[in-house]
């Protein structure tokens, strides 16, 4: 059966680790053959700085301006909203917010693999 998310019915939960001041609402019950999230990065709020080893994974940002950070060395792309990117496996990356406002980010990943990531250090730039 069908599940739907509405956006006024989101509730944001603390993540497991990394920087608690983000949200997120865990999508991935309801999903077969892909993950998937939505985050809230509040201004300043990063993710951890990761390598998905067989992982695609598909970024939108549904509100505000996210910026990636995308191989090594860390190239900056700012995500305004509406923007969507594909990042291949292999491909160092960090989601952060380094507007002022909140930034809501839909982050899909297949095929559903958990574990097979290479967490690397924070890019600071």
């Amino acid at each position: 059966m069908p599940k739907t998310f509405l956006r006024g019915e989101l509730e944001f939960a603390k993540p497991n680790r990394g920087d608690q001041n983000r949200g997120i609402v865990r999508l991935s019950e309801a999903l077969t053959s892909m993950r998937a999230n939505i985050w809230r990065l509040p201004a300043g709020g990063r993710g951890r700085r990761h390598r998905e080893l067989v992982q695609e994974e598909l970024f939108v940002v549904l509100e505000g301006t996210a910026t990636l950070v995308l191989g090594d060395p860390g190239e900056l792309v700012a995500l305004p909203q509406g923007s969507i990117t594909v990042v291949e496996p292999q491909t160092p990356l960090q989601v952060r917010n380094d507007s002022d406002e909140d930034a809501i980010v839909l982050i899909v990943g297949a095929p559903p693999e958990e574990g097979q990531v290479e967490y690397l250090p924070s890019y600071d730039q």
